[in-house]
């Protein structure tokens, strides 16, 4: 399917933006040898603030190399991997087109995708403007979230191998990234009943279809 480019962790920290300083974990580094993946972490990571960024379906957060030549090119500057905040920078993979709820095999954990990433504030304080977060937004190019199955470790160079699809209608990271901004009321159906959504993608989607039917009186 594809190969891991990069294995990146970071801790905490606290940093100035805007006037103020927050702590924030989106600073993260490659680092060389199996890194063990356990729980809803790295071995070496962490979250600052775990009421909007990891646990169970925000475990292990992917992002692709040929994204990053995008971003480089587009931007006229050259990024690296784990700038996003990213824990595995992925190569040969077409992270918006993957399947909520198919399964990885990296080394020797089995990771599951759950859901895109969207950003926040955080990411601007990374890239030294708050624009960039519209910016990623617009782009869509979000990278994807995934949970953790079975333990194990993982070690920059190991193959990306797609072991299972789920069950069920298919639904792409790209099309849960977008029910956020659409009155697609067949797509949002999908999402309120797809066995592999988490259950705040979920309610956002039911919360839509509630608008929608009032607003046509149905």
């Amino acid at each position: 399917m594809g190969r891991l480019a990069s294995v990146n962790v970071g801790l905490p920290r606290s940093v100035e933006w805007q006037g103020r300083r927050i702590r924030t974990a989106i600073w993260k580094d490659p680092v060389d040898g199996p890194v063990d993946v356990r729980g809803v972490n790295l071995v070496g990571d962490d979250q600052a603030d775990r009421r909007v960024h990891g646990g169970t379906h925000k475990a292990v957060y992917a992002y692709g190399l040929e994204d990053y030549a995008w971003w480089s090119d587009t931007l006229g500057v050259e990024l690296g991997p784990g700038t996003f905040g990213e824990n595995l920078t992925v190569q040969g993979i077409d992270l918006q087109a993957a399947l909520v709820g198919e399964r990885w095999r990296v080394g020797t954990c089995l990771l599951e995708v759950s859901e895109p990433r969207m950003p926040c504030f955080k990411l601007g304080a990374r890239m030294g403007t708050a624009d960039f977060v519209d910016l990623f937004g617009v782009v869509g190019r979000f990278g994807t979230y995934l949970r953790i199955v079975e333990e194990g470790s993982v070690t920059a160079g190991d193959t990306v191998h797609l072991v299972a699809r789920p069950e069920g209608g298919p639904l792409t990271v790209a099309e849960l990234a977008e029910s956020r901004r659409t009155d697609d009321v067949a797509l949002l159906g999908r999402i309120a009943n797809h066995p592999a959504v988490s259950e705040g993608w979920v309610n956002g989607a039911r919360r839509a279809l509630g608008r929608l039917q009032r607003g046509t009186g149905t």
